[in-house]
C-alpha cells in the first residue's frame, strides 16, 4: 500500500486569531508534527531582546529575526517532511500570503521532499481579536491595544492572495478544526 504524501500545513492569521489552538488541534487531527513559530523560536528572541535590550518582535531586533524565525520551522518541517511526517507550521506568515512568489517558493521547498502545502487561513472582525487581546493580557499586544487602528491595517487583516483555505476563527475550535480536516481530504 502507498505510503500518503506528508503535507505542511501552515496556520497563518492576525494576531489572536486562535492560530496556536487550532494548530495544535490540526497536527493532533493528522498525527502530523507542530511547529509553532513562538514556541520553536521563543527562547532565541527572548535572549536576543535581553542581549540588545530591544524588547518586542515589532522593534528593528525583531524585524531583524523575521527571516531567521521562519528558516527554523521551514527547515525543522522540511526534515519531518523528509521523512515522511506531516507539518503544522503556526506563524503569521504575511509575507507568504501577499506574495505568490514567495509562497511559491515555500511550497516548492516543501514539494522538493515530497510533500504537498495548504495554507489555512484564519479570520474574524477586528473586535473580536481586541477583546480576545485583551482578555489574554499579553505584553506582545501591549502596542495593539493601544492603537488597534494602528496596527490592524487593511494588509493585516485581507484575506490571503495565495490559495488558502478561510476558516471562522470566530468559531469554536473543534468546529474549526473539522472543518480544516474535511477541506484537507
Amino acid at each position: 500500500m502507498p505510503t500518503p504524501r506528508p503535507r505542511a500545513v501552515l496556520i497563518t492569521g492576525a494576531p489572536a486569531t486562535g492560530k496556536s489552538t487550532v494548530g495544535r488541534l490540526v497536527a493532533g487531527a493528522l498525527h502530523a508534527a507542530l511547529l509553532d513559530q513562538d514556541v520553536v523560536t521563543g527562547p532565541l528572541v527572548a535572549a536576543v531582546e535581553t542581549l540588545t535590550g530591544d524588547a518586542g518582535l515589532d522593534g528593528p531586533v525583531g524585524r531583524a529575526l523575521r527571516a531567521a524565525r521562519y528558516e527554523a520551522i521551514v527547515a525543522a518541517a522540511e526534515d519531518c517532511l523528509a521523512v515522511g511526517t506531516s507539518a503544522v507550521l503556526v506563524a503569521p506568515f504575511t509575507t507568504e500570503r501577499s506574495d505568490a512568489d514567495a509562497y511559491r517558493v515555500l511550497a516548492e521547498r516543501f514539494a522538493t521532499v515530497g510533500a504537498t502545502t495548504t495554507l489555512v487561513w484564519l479570520t474574524a472582525p477586528m473586535r473580536v481579536l481586541l477583546a480576545r487581546m485583551a482578555a489574554r493580557g499579553a505584553d506582545r499586544d501591549a502596542g495593539k491595544l493601544a492603537d488597534p487602528a494602528g496596527y490592524f491595517t487593511p494588509g493585516v487583516l485581507a484575506a490571503p492572495m495565495v490559495p488558502h483555505i478561510a476558516v471562522n476563527a470566530g468559531a469554536p475550535p473543534e468546529s474549526q478544526l473539522a472543518e480544516i480536516v474535511s477541506s484537507l481530504a
